[in-house]
């Protein structure tokens, strides 16, 4: 079948172990099922395994992608939620201690096919396209989770979204804005800081400049380059929400007398459970809100999607199509 694959690592030059050809066609378990990709987008985590990080090197080659919707064997229209858990393992799937996702330990979703428990499988309306519920597992899901349950946001709230522009900053923007948030929004960059308007953000800001309001809750995905900052906005009892540190963890300074004075919450949120990625698809289509894709690229130019990851250039989700 056809594939985009990992082949090697290089930290200096990831694209060099970018392969796009040709691969086995999966095994399928009992109780997996086949999916026939019809979409699937472009990630970080992609890029990272390209890197060595989070794949050892003999699970290569290793289909890449973690995204993905299509058809199953039915020819039911699916989206593949991405956690691949214990068998045994019951409740929130992100909590789960031998949890992956798709392309660590199980080829990934980048090719014709893609293999994953059937449970992993929730169904697509009509009301989105293919494209756009492949951009939802990871980085909407990832947004949504922070938002709504670990941030227990809800209407009327003010969130502060760091470094507007990427998938799950550009998410995070669009889900608050429809769930009745106030939305600031922070961008090095004034294109993506005008992008951010044009989605729904309230207000914009440069990176690091001073707000005219404390706010419920900052989203952070950026880490060191913003911490300071996103303690710094919230009011009294506040919350931040983290599930990213693009910029590095290792801070100078965490800000810890602040946090515990302030006696604000600092939680950690990791990408979201199958019952959230079902909920999440059912907001967009009762509310008509869609998820924000930067551009579509034929699978077989893979490597101009990951060209673009690696050079920043992106306001929203790159989707890879068949």
């Amino acid at each position: 079948m056809f594939a985009v694959y990992a082949e090697k690592f290089s930290t200096e030059d990831p694209l060099s172990g970018l392969v796009v050809g040709e691969r086995p066609d999966p095994v399928v378990p009992d109780g997996w099922a086949k999916v026939t990709v019809k979409a699937a987008s472009l990630n970080h985590h992609d890029l990272w395994s390209l890197k060595g990080v989070g794949l050892r090197a003999d699970r290569l080659p290793m289909i890449l992608g973690c995204d993905a919707a299509g058809y199953d064997e039915d020819g039911n229209e699916v989206v593949v939620h991405a956690i691949i858990n214990d068998p045994l393992w019951a409740g929130d799937e992100t909590l789960d201690p031998r949890r992956s996702i798709l392309s660590e330990l199980h080829q990934g979703t980048f090719a014709e096919y893609v293999v994953v428990p059937r449970r992993n499988l929730i169904p697509k309306p009509a009301s989105l396209s293919f494209a756009e519920a492949a951009t939802l597992p990871t980085a909407w899901l990832t947004a949504y989770r922070m938002l709504f349950t670990q941030g227990g946001l809800k209407a009327g709230d003010t969130v502060l979204v760091q470094g507007a522009g990427g998938g799950v900053a550009t998410a995070l923007i669009i889900l608050a804005r429809a769930a009745g948030l106030k939305v600031l929004a922070t961008s090095r960059d004034e294109a993506k800081r005008a992008r951010a308007l044009e989605i729904g953000a309230h207000e914009v800001f440069e990176s690091g400049a001073r707000l005219p309001v404390k706010v419920d809750a900052v989203m952070e995905t950026v880490g060191k380059a913003t911490w300071t900052h996103s303690i710094r906005a919230l009011r009294p009892g506040g919350a931040i929400v983290i599930s990213g540190t693009t910029s590095g963890p290792d801070l100078a300074d965490a800000e810890l007398t602040r946090i515990f004075f302030l006696q604000l919450r600092v939680i950690g949120s990791t990408m979201g459970s199958s019952t959230e990625l079902a909920s999440l698809i059912s907001m967009l289509d009762a509310t008509g809100v869609r998820p924000l894709i930067d551009s579509e690229i034929p699978m077989t130019s893979a490597a101009d999607g990951f060209t673009a990851i690696a050079g920043g250039d992106v306001f929203g989700k790159i989707v890879l199509t068949r």
